[in-house]
């Protein structure tokens, strides 16, 4: 065997031995901590900081201040359009505020499997 298919096979065992651990300990938790809902992170870095209601927010964005309301307290989850219009809104990037969507989503994923 060429040493870069052998270094691609110990990878392929290493994953392998992952995943064994994971089915043997169902406790298994891809996120250690609790991270912060996005909505939340919304309010305290951003909305609060920068004196912004979420009517002001919502009326901005175009989208319903039902929405922004629901987002801010950790009922709603931030969709692709929404990601877009904070993104242009407050100059960040939609990966930003999908990747802080997608941590919590894997931590209540795992919660819910810990259960």
């Amino acid at each position: 065997m060429g040493a870069l298919k052998q270094q691609g096979y110990s990878k392929l065992q290493s994953c392998s031995k992952l995943q064994s651990y994971s089915k043997l300990h169902s406790h298994w938790c891809f996120v250690s901590r609790k991270p912060e809902h996005p909505g939340c992170f919304l309010q305290r870095c951003y909305l609060t900081p920068l004196s912004i209601s979420q009517s002001d927010l919502a009326k901005d964005l175009g989208i319903s201040r039902r929405r922004v309301n629901e987002i801010v307290n950790a009922q709603r989850a931030i969709s692709a359009d929404t990601a877009l219009k904070l993104a242009v809104f407050f100059k960040t990037t939609p990966m930003f505020w999908l990747e802080k969507q997608q941590y919590w989503d894997v931590y209540i994923a795992s919660r819910r499997q810990q259960k």
